[in-house]
């Protein structure tokens, strides 16, 4: 190539350059900038009423091309605004964006975060605040569907407890939302309106509901978290709360929709009802910043909010069980009580039981050992049967020694005859064991009413700071599978006892059918341990009072309350008395006459080969 061509080419390259540089690319800027505020001002047209768009329009300098630039006149009419509903127990947050619900401060309640060195950090506790959340109505018009999560409202009234917002439709209309706070209550008055001729379609609402961590012990935390809904002449029900999992509702309408934490919840209730809904949990990592997702969709009848308002109500606040009783739906019923027999018992027993008492003294732990002390009266006709048919053991003990010392050498034998002495004094080796098992749907209850009631959170006792989570008293420099790296005092206390109270039972016990489970015996709470010491601190603290008044009980049950002479009068009398046939100890003795005729079938077999 000669050298003019060479100088000809870099000369065009260098034009090209500078023009690019200095004429083109500034021009393609200023065109992309004026197409985003252009943009941004079409979207004002829409969240405000005409009156305020062309205000906008007069605030703005006209430009060549019909173009207008970003001034901070129009950008300050579209900046996102917040106002205030507040009273004496909730402060909330809504925005002029969506006209929605940004953040509830409870301030009756605060938030516990663990510090670097395990200290305590109290901080407000808020709902409803993750940027990420949702709660977005899709409305049908003739333009195409409109979301009002988009829209920016303009306030049409506004006091401290009360707010109404509108926001201008394409096509014309509006969208009206407003607010009203009840004083004293975590309760607002919530109504949607369309006004819009050419909206007549059902109304959709998309809510996801990022929840915050709000308690130390997260981890407990997210098995009492869920999405909670119930339909019209059913009973409320709810996602599950372990895994990932759906519901939907379109044969019957929807009464409420709670987004509930283990002890606070944002609760929607229409007046009217849902038509249809679907609920979604959504389980997250374990290292996310959020506890759960969780989603509802639901749908509005067209005839019910074009035109009208469809009125609703919001709840934001703690899981009071009067408090949420009050409404008259069952919404008491998302406090994860349990269900079936054990549901029933802490709604109907336990819960009446610990409110009387609540209302005399405010120390939660003594409230605990009173629990303990009624339950163990109610329960004691069983108790009074279980020691008795101790002491009748106790009486018989010298027999079932003979029958040892002569069948030494013969177990099966030795079951066979011991089984016959147990029917020949009318004894039943296992009356000692039924009146436990009668009490086990107590003990169920107890395991979910402790931290399913709020009562309990972060109410400290002796060395436990909050007695619906474990009591940390040991952080242990590693972890143990299964164990965690903790130590809660209370549950170590109640394996200690109960390995007490085991010993003091095994005494009067014939373990001679099965040795075995003289060692399940002893086994069966260290097994437990792992388990309890991850267990709401209130319900280890009941079960190691519960250990000590069963001693106690048995030990001076034993002194006073039984004369072993009458006892082996009794069992005398029982013995000269004709037997009936049939019954469970017959059967039990026929099955170890059949269990050692098999023994034997093997044994003669065994010597023939």
């Amino acid at each position: 190539m000669e050298r003019n061509h060479i100088i000809g080419f870099a000369l065009i390259f260098a034009v090209l350059f500078v023009w690019s540089e200095f004429f083109f690319k500034p021009n393609m800027e200023k065109k992309a900038k004026e197409k985003k505020f252009a943009d941004s001002i079409a979207l004002a047209s829409q969240a405000l009423p005409s009156s305020d768009t062309a205000q906008i329009q007069q605030q703005l300098p006209a430009q060549s091309n019909g173009i207008v630039q970003d001034t901070p006149a129009a950008s300050s009419l579209l900046q996102e605004q917040t106002y205030l509903l507040k009273n004496k127990l909730v402060e909330i947050t809504i925005s002029n964006k969506g006209a929605r619900i940004t953040k509830a401060r409870i301030d009756s309640y605060k938030k516990i975060i663990p510090g670097k060195k395990n200290e305590e950090i109290i901080t407000d506790l808020f709902l409803l605040e993750d940027p990420k959340n949702k709660f977005d109505y899709q409305i049908q018009t003739a333009q195409g569907p409109v979301h009002s999560g988009q829209l920016y409202f303009e306030t049409v009234s506004q006091t401290d407890q009360a707010l109404e917002l509108k926001a201008a439709l394409p096509g014309g209309g509006s969208f009206v939302v407003s607010y009203k706070l009840k004083p004293e209550d975590y309760v607002l008055d919530y109504s949607i309106r369309v006004d819009h001729a050419g909206a007549s379609n059902d109304v959709t609402l998309q809510w996801e509901n990022y929840l915050d961590k709000l308690e130390k012990n997260y981890e407990y935390e997210k098995f009492y978290t869920s999405v909670y809904y119930k339909e019209k002449e059913e009973d409320a029900d709810y996602c599950s709360c372990r895994s990932d999992d759906k519901h939907d509702s379109k044969t019957k309408s929807v009464e409420w929709v709670s987004h509930s934490n283990q002890f606070f919840n944002t609760s929607l209730i229409p007046k009217e009802g849902f038509s249809s809904g679907s609920f979604e949990t959504v389980m997250m990592p374990d290292n996310s910043e959020d506890l759960k997702l969780l989603k509802s969709t639901l749908n509005i009848p067209g005839a019910s909010v074009h035109g009208k308002n469809f009125d609703m109500q919001w709840y934001l606040g703690p899981n009071e069980y009067k408090r949420l009783s009050q409404f008259n739906n069952h919404l008491q019923d998302i406090i994860p009580y349990g269900w079936s027999i054990f549901g029933t018992i802490n709604r109907h027993l336990i819960r009446p039981l610990f409110s009387f008492l609540n209302d005399l003294m405010g120390s939660k732990g003594l409230i605990i050992l009173l629990m303990t002390l009624i339950v163990k009266l109610l329960v004691f006709p069983l108790a009074y049967k279980m020691l008795k048919s101790q002491a009748r053991m106790t009486a018989l003990k010298p027999e079932i020694e003979k029958v040892k010392a002569k069948h030494k050498d013969d177990l099966q034998q030795q079951q066979v005859e011991t089984m016959k002495l147990y029917n020949e004094f009318g004894v039943n080796p296992l009356g000692g064991c039924f009146p436990l098992l009668l009490q086990m749907p107590i003990w169920i209850a107890l395991y979910r009413f402790f931290p399913a009631t709020i009562d309990f959170r972060q109410a400290s006792f002796l060395w436990a700071a909050d007695l619906s989570s474990y009591d940390e008293f040991l952080i242990l420099p590693f972890s143990i599978p299964f164990f965690g790296n903790t130590l809660s005092l209370f549950a170590f206390l109640w394996v200690i006892s109960t390995l007490v109270f085991t010993y003091f039972s095994s005494k009067t016990m014939d373990f001679s059918a099965n040795p075995a489970m003289l060692y399940m015996q002893y086994l069966m709470p260290l097994m437990f341990w792992f388990m309890f010491n991850k267990t709401a601190a209130g319900l280890t603290c009941y079960m190691f009072f519960s250990n000590l008044l069963n001693i106690i009980q048995t030990i001076l049950g034993r002194s006073y309350l039984f004369n072993h002479d009458k006892i082996r009068d009794q069992l005398e009398l029982n013995k000269n008395k004709p037997k009936k046939k049939g019954g469970f100890q017959e059967r039990l003795e026929q099955m170890m006459k059949e269990k050692q005729r098999i023994e034997q079938e093997k044994l003669k077999n065994k010597n023939k080969s």
